[in-house]
């Protein structure tokens, strides 16, 4: 790590001077930041954190001059020697790329689907360099894709964005601020919705573009391990006052504020592993896949109960079409989760989580094997038979943003299932029960009033949980319900989690990509990859002493809030990932 080095003797590559930003809105003017001051010297890496509303990507943005026309700026920004906030259209084009570049926290989005994405590195080199020709272009974009690790670059320069992981689409993000020699790099929450694997890998890539190239970057995150693992210093805000900035080791040893206290606190940590068991001889490669079968595991609420859902071999087929060949996601997978227990599904994206959880709730067709819920055969199944036994099966999902109708109110959103499942229940009582369940989620009743784009992303996230529990269900699949959520809001947002399911003894398939949460909730954790389950048991089983190597990676590469035993647990993960290629 490069300690708070020489980099305090250099002159400052960005200084920031009493920004102050204010946005004109219908309802008034809402002050974003309020006379913020910071520099960022070369070669250095300063993490920006704070909750959703702090000021953060407001801050990121005023770097680069992309704010919108609705905001009123006043202060300095400084970079590269030149001011930002008074540099015209055609200086702000010079800037953006050679001096300074933006990742975006969603890949998918900032890629252009109908260009390739060598096309879309390039369009950068030719805004900026018009002599060149179309050979020296296509050398300097494949160049930058090599430097972040695109396997095959060459021929993978005419492939569309869609035909690559989220893990490489945010590499190619990351080689279109190479390809002009950025000096400053801007990360905008950049490994947010990757797996941990994936994210220890675009973390690395980020080190060794500040120690290959003396690149400074400037990373605004919420996750607390990754800043640990990456940043020099840190500055915590909170509703658009700076309120702490310090080293990384000694934020994390002493934070001074009780803000960055409380952030510090609401960190789930994975409390049935710890490093050792990372470095333990596993019993079986991943490759191998091998299940391993769940012993003495934890005691279900009901142990007479029979298990509402019963997987044995289940295998789920895609079928290719045009020619291709059929994609199997998921291959002879065997579980069962009992009344009342919460059965945590972790692994990378692909792994086959999300699949089985839709099969589970009648959404993605079972093509093999046997997956009996409710005593109801899925493989096969027909949709009258199983309509009556939807009620009793919720569903939370992974972005509320998408999966509420945006022209429904909350309260409207929440009671459509009751619409649909329960005719009888008249209007009244379906206002009344919306307004017990905002009360559940713990939101104020005259939310129901409003609409999904008028609440925050945790708030969305607690009236999804009310729409999942509003028909009493029995079985409760939640999809990555927390993975973009910021740390604090994350927290709170699990401990509802816990209080509804003990309230109401509803039995969960947990999905999620994150170790520390699945450990903090589940009662037992099964463990994916590509399609195959490796391991199932306890959290002190599959966590505290993996049997297979992919799982020791996926604990290896999480995170952790502590600079110093990151640094320990970063080199671990390195030699386990090199191990398994």
């Amino acid at each position: 790590m490069a300690e708070e080095k020489s980099a305090a003797q250099q002159a400052p590559l960005l200084t920031i001077d009493d920004l102050d930003v204010t946005f004109s809105t219908d309802a008034g003017e809402v002050h974003a930041v309020n006379d913020l001051s910071i520099a960022v010297s070369p070669g250095e890496v300063l993490a920006i954190v704070g909750e959703s509303g702090s000021g953060k990507s407001v801050t990121a943005r005023s770097i680069l001059g992309l704010l919108p026309d609705t905001a009123v700026v006043d202060g300095a920004v400084v970079l590269a020697g030149g001011s930002v906030l008074t540099a015209g259209p055609a200086a702000l084009r010079r800037l953006r790329g050679s001096d300074a570049a933006m990742v975006f926290q969603e890949p998918s989005t900032a890629l252009n689907p109908v260009y390739t994405v060598g096309w879309q590195i390039a369009e950068g080199l030719r805004a900026h360099n018009p002599k060149l020709g179309r050979k020296e272009l296509r050398a300097r974009a494949v160049e930058a894709m090599e430097k972040v690790g695109i396997p095959d670059a060459a021929e993978r320069y005419d492939y569309y964005p869609h035909q690559f992981s989220g893990g490489q689409k945010q590499r190619i993000v990351i080689a279109m601020a190479l390809a002009l020699g950025a000096k400053l790099i801007v990360a905008d929450e950049p490994t947010t919705a990757l797996d941990v694997t994936v994210q220890a890998e675009i973390l690395d890539l980020l080190r060794e573009l500040r120690d290959d190239f003396d690149t400074a970057i400037v990373l605004i995150t919420h996750n607390m391990g990754v800043v640990a693992d990456l940043a020099d210093r840190v500055a915590v805000m909170y509703r658009g006052d700076l309120v702490e900035t310090a080293g990384v080791r000694d934020l994390f040893a002493s934070p001074r504020h009780e803000y960055t206290r409380s952030l510090l606190a609401a960190v789930p940590r994975l409390a049935s592993a710890d490093i050792a068991s990372t470095t333990a001889p596993a019993t079986t490669a991943p490759e191998a896949r091998v299940q391993t079968a769940p012993e003495a595991p934890a005691e279900p609420a009901r142990p007479d109960a029979a298990p509402l859902v019963v997987a044995e071999g289940l295998e789920i087929v895609y079928p290719g079409g045009f020619g291709k060949k059929d994609f199997q996601a998921v291959g002879g997978v065997s579980f069962d989760i009992r009344p009342g227990e919460v059965y945590g599904l972790v692994g990378e994206s692909g792994s086959g989580k999300t699949t089985i959880g839709r099969a589970i709730a009648g959404l993605t067709r079972a093509t093999g094997g046997s997956l009996r819920v409710f005593d109801h055969e899925m493989v096969g199944f027909k949709e009258r038979g199983f309509r009556p036994l939807r009620k009793r099966i919720g569903f939370v999902f992974q972005d509320p943003a998408a999966s509420f109708n945006p022209h429904l109110s909350i309260g409207e959103c929440i009671a459509e299932p009751l619409a649909v499942h329960r005719a009888d229940i008249s209007a009244a009582d379906r206002r009344r029960k919306v307004d017990e369940l905002l009360d559940a989620v713990q939101l104020p009743g005259d939310y129901a009033a409003r609409y999904p784009h008028e609440l925050s992303g945790g708030q969305r996230q607690r009236a999804s949980l009310a729409r999942g529990i509003s028909l009493d269900p029995e079985l409760l699949v939640a999809d990555e319900p927390t993975s973009a959520l910021d740390v604090s809001v994350q927290a709170r947002v699990l401990d509802l989690f816990r209080e509804l399911q003990e309230r109401f003894h509803y039995a969960a398939l947990f999905i999620s990509h994150d170790l520390a949460v699945v450990d903090m909730l589940s009662d037992r954790i099964g463990v994916l990859y590509r399609g195959e389950l490796l391991e199932s048991g306890t959290g002190p089983q599959v966590l505290g002493s993996p049997r297979h190597d992919y799982t020791r990676r996926l604990i290896a590469s999480l995170p952790v809030p502590d600079p110093v035993e990151q640094a320990a647990r970063r080199e671990v993960a390195r030699e386990l990932r090199a191990g398994a290629r």
